[in-house]
């Protein structure tokens, strides 16, 4: 096998950009991603204290989720995996090891900082989840769960695009819904109204000089008042947009509980989030990426092992989600706000040659929150990992879809159960994932 560079990942991410692939979803409409049996949709009605806010991250690359928690119960895990895998809780010496989440799974290292967040109840660990589809493209496997259905063509659209499509917002004035702290709108936002891709919201503005800034502004909003919809309620949305995220002090944000966000840009984008939801605005939906999971070699899983690339790519995860979840999930917000955290697949249960791991399919998922029935690992059974019980002789395989999860959280704590449309034939089947 060639040895690949660290974080760089394989061939697809050398043949189309992130930014070209996301920004295929611009330009779709609510018209365009809604069925022709509207009628049996039922707008889901807002009602403070009971819609929780969501905010969505997507791994990229396909994590290696046996290495984020590891089972290390299961024999057949050390076995397959004499270099990378994570130490026993209770092994010997004084070298790094996992931290036990109970009597088979443990957070790996530089997964640690969310711990508290777990001990506390507030954080699930959802394992052995994933897509039904087998795809091991990034792209195809990483659409299909945008979408919220696999191997549909004609399907267009986010799922959580059209849960905003069929709910009433959150406050009836906000001019900004959504947003995707990204360069182009991801696709699971697609389709929604008054959703946009806004990489940095603290520098949000029109395009152009600093000193000429008001007055395009003023000309946007005077040029198309009087244009016909929806084109003038867009440009009265864009100013109002404008400034509505210039007036929120994103550089002079005050965190809470004595949160501290790594300055990465993972850190800053939930800073940017936490900031966003205090202000209650009207943002229901915020969408992040998190890449370079794509782990093919010199993994790195341990800050001992291969230059630790992997560990600290964890470390980035936990420690920006554990200060979001003291800052905000135990923060003071005017709504509740749920988490959640999904991968396009996972990787193949043994380590190859190099000391990575290739595309697999079983993955590990995460929610959290204060109304998730957090504090445990939740599965569908564990499938083992004895090669007679792995899905083509090499991969965990999936026994949960993840849609289980997300159905569940838009149901009962996004409060729409138009889960027909959201998730288009597709029957959930309710796991446990969320509390009264």
């Amino acid at each position: 096998m060639s040895h690949e560079h660290r974080g760089q990942g394989c061939h697809e991410y050398h043949e189309v950009t992130r930014r070209d692939f996301l920004t295929v979803a611009g330009g779709i409409g609510v018209a365009a991603l809604l069925p022709t049996w509207l009628p049996q949709v039922v707008l889901a009605q807002s009602s403070n204290g009971q819609r929780d806010i969501i905010v969505s991250v997507f791994l990229s690359g396909g994590v290696d989720g046996m290495s984020l928690v590891a089972p290390f119960g299961d024999p057949d895990y050390y076995t397959g995996r004499p270099n990378i895998a994570i130490p026993r809780p209770d092994a010997a010496g004084t070298g790094p090891k996992g931290t036990a989440l109970d009597n088979f799974f443990a957070f790996s290292p530089g997964m640690a900082p969310l711990y508290p967040a777990y001990a506390a109840g507030d954080l699930l660990v959802v394992h052995a989840t994933g897509s039904v589809n087998n795809s091991r493209s990034h792209f195809d496997a990483q659409r299909y769960m945008e979408v919220g259905k696999p191997a549909d063509p004609n399907i267009s659209g986010g799922w959580l695009g059209r849960h905003l499509a069929t709910s009433t917002p959150l406050r009836s004035t906000a001019p900004l819904r959504a947003l995707g702290l990204t360069a182009g709108l991801p696709v699971t936002l697609s389709g929604g109204p008054k959703a946009l891709p806004i990489q940095n919201p603290a520098n949000f503005t029109i395009g152009g000089a600093n000193n000429t800034a008001t007055a395009r502004t003023q000309w946007l909003a005077q040029d198309y008042a009087n244009a016909p919809d929806p084109v003038a309620a867009n440009a009265l949305d864009t100013t109002n947009t404008v400034a509505l995220l210039q007036s929120i002090n994103f550089a002079g944000y005050t965190t809470q509980n004595g949160a501290v966000y790594p300055n990465t840009g993972f850190g800053n984008s939930l800073r940017s989030a936490a900031a966003l939801i205090k202000a209650d605005v009207g943002v229901e939906a915020i969408h992040a990426f998190l890449g370079g999971w794509d782990t093919h070699a010199t993994q790195g899983t341990l800050p001992t092992l291969d230059g630790g690339y992997m560990h600290n790519l964890m470390l980035n995860l936990s420690q920006s989600l554990a200060a979001f979840h003291a800052d905000v999930i135990q923060g003071t917000t005017a709504y509740g706000v749920t988490v959640v955290l999904i991968s396009e697949f996972g990787r193949n249960a043994r380590e190859n040659g190099d000391r990575g791991t290739d595309h697999g399919r079983g993955n590990v998922a995460f929610a959290m929150g204060r109304k998730i029935a957090g504090g445990k690992v939740l599965t569908n059974g564990w499938p083992g990992l004895a090669r007679e019980n792995l899905e083509s002789g090499q991969d965990l395989r999936v026994t949960l879809d993840h849609r289980d999860v997300l159905a569940e959280i838009v149901q009962n704590r996004l409060g729409n159960a138009n889960l027909g449309v959201i998730f288009p034939d597709f029957t959930p089947k309710f796991r446990g994932v969320t509390k009264p």
